[in-house]
C-alpha cells in the first residue's frame, strides 16, 4: 500500500506538471511568435512481484516539454517595422552579450543609435553580408539622399516641317546640388543643306550652351542623330555632361506653323529627406526618400534548424541554439527559407480548444491519482485499526 501512494504521487506529480505547460500555453496565446509546448509522459520503470512474479509498474514519470513549431497566424499590424516570416525560418538577434538568440516575432523598431532593435528586449536584428557574416542593420548615413545632376532630358512630340524655327522652352534640369536652371532649344530649319536637317542651339537664358544637329528622315530622327550631347557649365558647381534625347516619340511632319515638341522627364532630382523605412519580402532594407527615390540596404538574416534537439526556449519570444552546428543561416526567399511579410507579426500558435482538452485530461488524471493516495491512506488507517485491537 506504501508503494501505491508512492505511484498515485507521481501521477500527482507529472499531472501537475503538465497543467503547468497547459497554463503556459494559455497564458500566451496572444503572444507574438510564441510556440506552444507539450510535457512528454511515460511509464515509470517495474520490478517483479514477490507473490506473483508479475511485473509491476511503479507509477508515472515525466521528461521535457517538446516545442511545437507550427507556423501561427499572419496578422495585419499597419506598422512597417514589424515582419513576418511566411515559411521557414527565424530572425537572428544579437544581445549585449554577443550571444545569438532566434525569434519568430518580428516586432522591429530603430533606436536612438540608428540600429534596427527587437522591441521586446533591445537585441540588434541581424543582416547577412554576401561573405555571409552577420552585421546589424543601421541607418547611419542613410536619414538623407544625395541630389543627383540631370544627365538626360526626353523630347516628344512633332517639329513642323514647314517652320523655318521652332524655340522649346521650360527645358528643366538640375545641377549636383539639386537646384533647378531653365534652359531653351533653338532649332533652325537646315533643309538647304540638307534634307530634313535641323541646327540645334541649347541656351541657358540668352547664354549659348553649345550646338548641335538632327536630322530626320521620314519624319522620324536618325539613329546617329537622335541624341545631342552637351556640356552644361552652371556657376559654381562642376560642368555637367547633358544628353537630349529624341529617339522615341519624336516626329517631324507637316503640320503648317504647329509645333508640339517638348520635354516630357528628365532624370536628375534633388536632395531628399528619408521619409520611409520597411523591408521587401526578401528582407532587404526599402528606404523612401521625399525626392522619389527608393533604396535598398542589407538583407535580414533568416536561421534554421535541423532538429529539435538543437532549439530551447529562452523567454522574450526567442529561443537559442543548443547545438550551433545544427543551424544554417542564409536569405529570406533562398532555398529553404520563406519570404518576409512587411507590416504584419505571426501570433501564437496556440489551439486553445487543443488546450481546455488537454486540461480535461489533466485534471482527470490529477483527481485520480489523488484517489489512489486517499484510498492507499485509509486502507493503511484501517491496517493500523486492526493491529490495535
Amino acid at each position: 500500500m506504501l508503494d501505491s501512494i508512492y505511484v498515485g504521487m507521481s501521477g500527482l506529480t507529472g499531472y501537475s506538471q503538465g497543467l503547468r505547460v497547459i497554463a503556459n500555453n494559455s497564458a500566451n496565446m496572444n503572444t507574438p511568435g510564441f510556440k506552444s509546448s507539450s510535457l512528454q509522459f511515460a511509464d515509470q520503470f517495474y520490478s517483479y512481484g514477490n507473490l506473483t512474479g508479475g511485473q509491476i509498474g511503479h507509477g508515472l514519470n515525466t521528461y521535457s516539454t517538446q516545442l511545437n513549431f507550427k507556423a501561427g497566424e499572419l496578422r495585419k499590424t499597419g506598422n512597417d517595422l514589424d515582419l513576418a516570416v511566411d515559411g521557414v525560418g527565424m530572425f537572428v538577434l544579437k544581445g549585449d552579450d554577443g550571444n545569438l538568440r532566434y525569434s519568430r516575432a518580428g516586432q522591429f523598431e530603430f533606436n536612438t543609435d540608428d540600429l534596427l532593435v527587437n522591441r521586446a528586449d533591445g537585441s540588434s536584428v541581424m543582416a547577412r553580408g554576401t561573405d555571409g557574416a552577420l552585421t546589424s542593420v543601421s541607418l547611419t548615413g542613410l536619414r538623407t539622399n544625395a541630389a543627383s545632376a540631370t544627365k538626360t532630358v526626353t523630347f516628344a512630340g512633332n517639329v513642323s516641317s514647314t517652320e523655318t524655327e521652332v524655340t522649346i522652352g521650360g527645358i528643366k534640369v538640375l545641377d549636383g546640388l539639386g537646384a533647378e536652371h531653365t534652359l531653351s532649344l533653338k532649332l533652325t530649319n537646315d533643309s538647304a543643306t540638307a534634307d530634313g536637317s535641323w541646327k540645334a542651339e541649347l541656351f541657358d537664358g540668352t547664354a549659348s550652351v553649345g550646338t548641335s544637329s538632327i536630322v530626320f528622315a521620314d519624319g522620324q530622327p536618325t539613329a546617329a542623330t537622335a541624341k545631342m550631347t552637351f556640356t552644361y557649365q552652371p556657376a559654381g558647381v562642376p560642368d555637367m555632361p547633358l544628353t537630349l534625347d529624341f529617339s522615341a516619340d519624336v516626329t517631324s511632319y507637316a503640320s503648317g506653323s504647329l509645333s508640339s515638341l517638348a520635354s516630357t522627364k528628365q532624370d536628375g532630382y534633388a536632395a531628399g529627406a528619408l521619409t520611409n523605412v520597411t523591408f521587401d519580402s526578401e528582407g532587404a532594407l526599402a528606404l523612401t526618400y521625399s525626392n522619389g527615390q527608393t533604396v535598398s540596404g542589407s538583407r535580414l538574416a533568416l536561421a534554421r534548424f535541423d532538429t529539435l534537439d538543437s532549439v530551447e526556449a529562452s523567454g522574450d519570444n526567442a529561443f537559442t541554439a543548443k547545438i550551433e552546428s545544427d543551424w544554417t543561416t542564409g536569405w529570406a526567399g533562398d532555398a529553404g527559407f520563406g519570404t518576409l511579410q512587411a507590416g504584419s507579426i505571426e501570433i501564437s500558435n496556440v489551439d486553445l480548444s487543443q488546450e481546455f482538452s488537454d486540461l480535461v485530461i489533466m485534471q482527470r488524471g490529477y483527481q485520480a491519482s489523488s484517489q489512489i493516495v486517499s484510498t492507499a491512506n485509509d486502507m493503511i488507517q484501517e491496517l493500523f485499526s486492526m493491529s490495535s485491537r
